[in-house]
Protein backbone atom coordinates (compact mmCIF):
# COMPACT_ATOMS: atom_id res chain seq x y z
CA UNK A 1 0.00 0.00 0.00
CA UNK A 2 1.60 3.59 -1.15
CA UNK A 3 -0.07 5.82 1.67
CA UNK A 4 -0.79 4.82 5.48
CA UNK A 5 -1.66 6.69 8.42
CA UNK A 6 -0.74 5.19 11.80
CA UNK A 7 0.04 5.41 15.20
CA UNK A 8 2.89 2.84 15.24
CA UNK A 9 6.93 3.28 14.13
CA UNK A 10 8.17 2.10 10.93
CA UNK A 11 11.17 0.17 9.92
CA UNK A 12 13.13 2.46 7.22
CA UNK A 13 15.02 -0.49 5.94
CA UNK A 14 12.34 -2.85 5.81
CA UNK A 15 10.21 -0.16 4.26
CA UNK A 16 12.62 0.70 1.55
CA UNK A 17 13.26 -2.79 0.64
CA UNK A 18 9.88 -3.66 0.19
CA UNK A 19 9.15 -0.72 -1.85
CA UNK A 20 12.00 -1.81 -4.47
CA UNK A 21 11.71 -5.80 -3.92
CA UNK A 22 11.95 -7.93 -7.41
CA UNK A 23 12.13 -4.42 -9.22
CA UNK A 24 15.17 -5.03 -11.10
CA UNK A 25 14.20 -1.45 -13.30
CA UNK A 26 15.43 0.26 -10.51
CA UNK A 27 18.32 2.46 -10.29
CA UNK A 28 17.01 5.16 -7.51
CA UNK A 29 16.06 5.22 -4.45
CA UNK A 30 15.57 8.56 -2.74
CA UNK A 31 14.26 8.95 0.97
CA UNK A 32 13.13 11.44 3.72
CA UNK A 33 12.54 10.49 7.17
CA UNK A 34 10.98 13.55 9.45
CA UNK A 35 11.23 12.98 13.02
CA UNK A 36 10.11 15.19 16.64
CA UNK A 37 13.12 17.89 17.31
CA UNK A 38 12.89 18.71 21.05
CA UNK A 39 12.39 22.68 20.16
CA UNK A 40 10.65 24.98 18.06
CA UNK A 41 10.13 28.32 17.51
CA UNK A 42 12.69 28.32 20.64
CA UNK A 43 10.56 26.57 23.23
CA UNK A 44 11.20 23.41 24.29
CA UNK A 45 8.99 20.76 22.88
CA UNK A 46 8.24 17.34 24.78
CA UNK A 47 5.63 16.15 23.38
CA UNK A 48 3.89 16.56 19.79
CA UNK A 49 0.77 14.87 18.80
CA UNK A 50 -0.59 14.95 15.21
CA UNK A 51 -4.14 14.39 14.38
CA UNK A 52 -6.05 14.01 11.22
CA UNK A 53 -9.39 13.36 9.25
CA UNK A 54 -9.50 9.85 8.69
CA UNK A 55 -10.39 8.88 5.31
CA UNK A 56 -9.49 12.54 3.83
CA UNK A 57 -6.05 12.56 5.17
CA UNK A 58 -5.32 9.06 3.03
CA UNK A 59 -7.50 10.77 -0.43
CA UNK A 60 -5.45 13.53 0.18
CA UNK A 61 -1.80 11.36 0.05
CA UNK A 62 -3.20 9.19 -1.87
CA UNK A 63 -3.76 12.26 -4.80
CA UNK A 64 -0.39 14.08 -3.88
CA UNK A 65 1.56 10.95 -4.98
CA UNK A 66 -0.44 10.49 -7.73
CA UNK A 67 0.59 13.76 -8.80
CA UNK A 68 4.23 12.91 -8.33
CA UNK A 69 3.75 9.85 -10.85
CA UNK A 70 2.30 12.07 -13.14
CA UNK A 71 5.24 14.72 -13.50
CA UNK A 72 8.07 11.98 -13.45
CA UNK A 73 8.86 8.69 -14.80
CA UNK A 74 9.10 6.90 -10.99
CA UNK A 75 7.69 3.40 -10.43
CA UNK A 76 6.63 3.60 -6.87
CA UNK A 77 5.95 6.41 -4.09
CA UNK A 78 5.38 5.70 -0.50
CA UNK A 79 4.56 7.49 2.28
CA UNK A 80 4.01 6.00 6.39
CA UNK A 81 2.51 9.27 8.07
CA UNK A 82 1.82 8.81 12.22
CA UNK A 83 -0.33 10.19 14.03
CA UNK A 84 -0.92 10.29 17.84
CA UNK A 85 1.53 11.14 20.09
CA UNK A 86 5.19 11.12 19.79
CA UNK A 87 8.48 12.56 21.67
CA UNK A 88 11.59 14.18 20.50
CA UNK A 89 13.81 11.50 18.22
CA UNK A 90 10.81 9.90 17.05
CA UNK A 91 9.94 9.24 13.42
CA UNK A 92 6.70 11.11 12.43
CA UNK A 93 6.94 10.58 8.50
CA UNK A 94 8.55 8.64 5.67
CA UNK A 95 8.60 9.21 1.91
CA UNK A 96 10.20 6.79 -0.58
CA UNK A 97 10.35 6.98 -4.23
CA UNK A 98 11.80 4.21 -6.72
CA UNK A 99 12.72 5.40 -10.37
CA UNK A 100 15.64 4.75 -12.69
CA UNK A 101 17.46 7.50 -12.56
CA UNK A 102 18.41 9.74 -9.05
CA UNK A 103 17.06 12.82 -10.05
CA UNK A 104 13.57 11.85 -10.98
CA UNK A 105 13.45 10.24 -7.89
CA UNK A 106 14.70 12.67 -5.66
CA UNK A 107 12.55 15.67 -7.20
CA UNK A 108 9.49 13.58 -6.65
CA UNK A 109 10.71 12.75 -3.24
CA UNK A 110 11.05 16.63 -2.51
CA UNK A 111 7.27 16.99 -4.55
CA UNK A 112 5.33 14.86 -2.28
CA UNK A 113 6.87 16.35 0.69
CA UNK A 114 6.48 19.89 0.01
CA UNK A 115 2.89 18.82 -0.69
CA UNK A 116 2.19 17.18 2.35
CA UNK A 117 3.69 19.70 4.66
CA UNK A 118 0.97 22.27 3.27
CA UNK A 119 -1.89 20.28 1.47
CA UNK A 120 -2.78 17.11 3.90
CA UNK A 121 -4.71 17.70 6.76
CA UNK A 122 -2.39 16.97 9.42
CA UNK A 123 -3.01 19.34 12.91
CA UNK A 124 0.02 19.00 15.05
CA UNK A 125 0.01 20.39 18.85
CA UNK A 126 3.20 20.84 20.74
CA UNK A 127 3.80 20.37 24.62
CA UNK A 128 5.92 23.02 25.80
CA UNK A 129 7.48 24.52 29.20
CA UNK A 130 4.13 27.04 28.71
CA UNK A 131 1.97 24.62 27.86
CA UNK A 132 0.51 23.21 24.65
CA UNK A 133 0.03 25.13 21.56
CA UNK A 134 -1.01 24.47 17.95
CA UNK A 135 1.78 24.50 15.48
CA UNK A 136 0.79 26.46 12.68
CA UNK A 137 1.86 26.51 8.93
CA UNK A 138 5.43 28.10 8.11
CA UNK A 139 5.70 30.37 5.40
CA UNK A 140 9.11 28.57 4.10
CA UNK A 141 6.58 25.29 3.88
CA UNK A 142 4.58 27.87 1.42
CA UNK A 143 7.84 29.23 -0.57
CA UNK A 144 9.08 25.46 -0.58
CA UNK A 145 5.50 24.61 -2.83
CA UNK A 146 5.57 27.32 -4.79
CA UNK A 147 8.56 26.42 -6.95
CA UNK A 148 6.07 23.27 -8.00
CA UNK A 149 3.42 25.36 -9.37
CA UNK A 150 2.80 27.17 -12.50
CA UNK A 151 4.64 24.34 -14.45
CA UNK A 152 6.68 21.04 -14.46
CA UNK A 153 9.56 22.72 -12.52
CA UNK A 154 12.12 19.40 -11.51
CA UNK A 155 10.54 17.78 -14.74
CA UNK A 156 12.76 16.34 -17.16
Amino acid sequence: MPVRVQTQDFDVGAEIAGLRAGDARVGAVASFIGTVRDINDGSGVSEMELEHYPGMTEKSLEDIVAQAKARWNIFEALVIHRIGPLKPLDQIVLVAVTSAHRGEAFAACEFIMDYLKTQAPFWKKETTPQGARWVDARVSDDKALEKWQGGPQGKP
